[in-house]
């Protein structure tokens, strides 16, 4: 089995968001280990959440399932039934398409560190309930929910 060199997998920091939905995740950090492992059926991903920042926009996916797994510190999950707190050895999973929009918050003073991991399929779409965005096709990106495209990032 290859161990995979965190350090040097494929990193990204931010979110592709437009904006201003890229603002709270901008200095989200997350490590694809799933990619750097050359996993296609699913990803998983380290990420890393310094103090005030979000996972994401709360979401939620039609044809992918996702988990995730607190490695250190202390996280906030805010989704449809309010706000939750998980700590270090607490998990959650969110199904497939069961629309319960979700994401986490760090509102401690410590860098929070998450394992993610969530299954690939090329028909989800990816709709986020507090704002005019959805993501179905990635080569197309980001549109509003009536289906109209957001410019492209630079």
């Amino acid at each position: 089995m290859p161990k995979i060199d965190i350090d040097s997998s494929p990193r990204r920091v931010g979110a592709s968001y437009p904006a201003p939905f890229d603002q709270p995740c901008l200095n989200r950090v997350r490590h694809r280990l799933g990619d750097a492992g050359g996993l296609t059926d699913f990803g998983v991903n380290l990420l890393e959440l310094p103090p005030g920042a979000w996972s994401s926009q709360r979401h939620w996916h039609s044809a992918e399932d996702e988990f995730v797994y607190v490695l250190s510190g202390e996280v906030t999950l805010i989704d449809d039934a309010g706000e939750h707190v998980l700590r270090a050895g607490e998990c959650a999973a969110f199904p497939k398409g069961d629309g319960n929009g979700h994401h986490l918050v760090n509102r401690s003073d410590s860098t929070v560190l998450c394992l993610e991991i969530g299954s690939r399929n090329g028909s989800d779409v990816c709709s986020y309930s507090d704002i005019d965005l959805s993501i179905g096709d990635r080569a197309k990106g980001y549109t509003h929910k009536d289906g109209t495209p957001y410019p492209r990032r630079r």
